[in-house]
């Protein structure tokens, strides 16, 4: 399985490009990758920026289709993955569980997407992605069509459950986003630790 982050994002909530903030002397993106590396084989980054991934050891790729949003990312990630199942998340999310990651893996067989259900909500930038759904995902973008849930309909789903997820990260650390400087700053200043 490969592992793809999204790191296109522009932005404008944070104030600064969120995949370099430091947290524990490190990158958020940094930490992205080390969950990923365990669970995953290559890591491809999708970025606009790819000079600032040089150094990364990943397999950096721009968006392929000139529009906006997390699903051109999934497309432009799926186009250069060689895995038929690939885990996708956003570059802001530092505290991913690579048990949880590994055990989605598992759990995708013959399903199209696999991605968790936790308190009623789904979490679509942690989920494993098929690349069979390129030409689906590919009519969907230039129909305008840009949301991912959409793209649920018609496809073989399996939700990971909310009691599947406490068994590897009961706190549901795994879907914590910075989005926001509050955000960051409270963790930055609280006690954490990155266990995965």
């Amino acid at each position: 399985m490969t592992g793809i982050i999204l790191s296109g994002g522009e932005n404008r909530r944070m104030g600064a490009d969120k995949a370099f903030l430091p947290l524990a002397g490190r990158p958020l993106v940094a930490h992205v990758m080390d969950a990923m590396r365990r669970a995953c084989g290559p890591i491809i980054i999708v970025t606009n920026s790819p000079e600032r991934y040089a150094d990364f050891g990943a397999i950096v790729v721009k968006d392929a289709l000139d529009q906006r949003g997390p699903l051109t990312g999934i497309y432009s990630g799926l186009r250069r993955s060689e895995d038929e199942y690939n885990f996708v998340a956003a570059c802001d999310m530092p505290f991913l569980r690579s048990a949880l990651i590994s055990y989605m893996e598992g759990a995708s067989e013959s399903y199209d997407v696999t991605l968790p259900k936790v308190r009623g909500m789904l979490e679509p930038l942690h989920a494993v992605y098929r690349r069979s759904l390129l030409p689906k995902i590919e009519e969907r973008l230039r129909a305008g069509r840009k949301d991912i849930r959409g793209l649920l309909d018609g496809a073989r789903v399996r939700f990971i459950t909310e009691e599947e997820v406490d068994r590897f990260d009961p706190e549901h650390r795994s879907f914590n986003n910075l989005n926001t400087r509050k955000e960051y700053e409270e963790v930055v200043c609280s006690d954490w630790e990155c266990r995965n």
